[in-house]
């Protein structure tokens, strides 16, 4: 028996792994930080055979409460992957499986590896309305990728959507492959129309060090990018420098920056009610964009989220924050479950990466019905 995680955002530290009904471990933290979540690794042994698993220490982890309820993502050929039961008991989750095939993977959501995501950039150019930019490097020497969809023209309103600041949010990839394949697509009537009224700019993948490395929320040398909007480096988090270079440059109409939520097994939005310039203006395209993706797919719901911020208390360090006060913009950020969205849960395959790529389908509608109130 053996266990692996020598690839491209592995992560798993092996106690102890003698026996297939006691195999222990535990999950290292990102790099130069204490935050320890996100796994991933490989179990090669003998197929038929019960192996009993357990993660240990994840009182310590970075979100504890993300471990109730969750069930671990497996998968025989890395395409399909399906929930395994768990039970968590404060500090150790235990699951069982008999594998089916001699080798096997496991996962805390369906990882979105670099080699899809380059293959997404190089699809999404070959639109004649597309075009595929490197803003910068990474620290590890990466690319900072940009899709810029649409000519601009005066008049046309500045779209923009990124996604895994927190690497290993991979549902925020899923969504936007599936965002992009409608906005692409020639037959849709609602990506053309987009495409003629607005320019739309995507970061597929914001932080391609940490999902290389294997990372929940940091990039190479531990900066968390969703806390370096108002003041980014290029000695510390280039990645956001150098995409807050170019929005500034464009402008911003509309800004979605996408993630998923260890705990709250639902889809909601994040708003900037806190900013020292959000107003009724401000608030009705909220309460509309809201409204169109209630009415578009159940996926969504708006009961179940992040408590508001009181009005001026915003960190403007993140994003959605940073954004909405410096364009005094529509500014959402986007969550997603790790676990189910409990309105419409799955046994088998609980948040998927199916699901959230037609939720970035259905989101693309959902900026269409708003670009009219931007």
């Amino acid at each position: 028996m053996k266990i692996f995680s020598n690839f491209e955002s592995g992560n798993i530290h092996v106690v102890t792994a003698e026996a297939p009904d006691n195999i222990q471990l535990t999950i290292p933290a990102d790099n130069n930080t204490e935050t320890a979540q996100w796994f991933h690794f490989r179990l090669e042994s003998a197929s038929q055979d019960l192996h009993q698993f357990t993660l240990q220490n994840l009182a310590k982890s970075a979100y504890t409460e993300g471990w109730q309820d969750y069930d671990v993502v497996a998968s025989y050929d890395r395409n399909e992957w399906f929930r395994i039961p768990s039970e968590f008991d404060g500090d150790n989750l235990r699951f069982s499986v008999i594998p089916e095939m001699s080798s096997m993977y496991f996962a805390y959501f369906a990882p979105y590896s670099y080699d899809r995501h380059q293959d997404l950039l190089h699809n999404a150019q070959t639109h004649y309305a597309c075009q595929l930019e490197t803003l910068g490097s990474t620290l590890d020497g990466n690319d900072i990728s940009l899709l810029t969809i649409g000519e601009p023209a005066e008049g046309k309103k500045n779209i923009w959507v990124i996604g895994r600041q927190h690497p290993g949010e991979t549902m925020a990839e899923w969504l936007i492959e599936g965002l992009l394949l409608r906005l692409l697509d020639e037959t849709d009537t609602v990506g053309k129309a987009l495409i003629d009224n607005a320019v739309i700019r995507v970061v597929p993948n914001m932080n391609p060090d940490g999902s290389i490395r294997g990372h929940l929320r940091h990039n190479a040398v531990g900066a968390n990018l969703n806390r370096e909007w108002q003041s980014p480096s290029v000695e510390r988090s280039p990645e956001v420098f150098y995409v807050r270079e170019r929005m500034l440059e464009t402008g911003v109409d509309m800004f979605l920056d996408i993630h998923g939520d260890e705990a709250i097994p639902y889809n909601f939005v994040a708003g900037s009610e806190g900013v020292p310039s959000y107003d009724e203006a401000l608030a009705a395209r909220e309460a509309h964009f809201k409204h169109a993706l209630l009415t578009i797919t159940p996926e969504f719901q708006d009961v179940h989220g992040y408590p508001k911020n009181a009005p001026g208390t915003a960190n403007l360090t993140v994003a959605t924050n940073w954004v909405a006060e410096q364009f005094k913009c529509l500014s959402y950020t986007v969550e997603m479950p790790f676990k189910d969205h409990n309105d419409q849960p799955d046994d088998v395959y609980g948040w998927s990466p199916s699901r959230s790529a037609t939720f970035g389908s259905d989101m693309l509608a959902a900026i269409w019905a708003t670009l009219p109130k931007l």
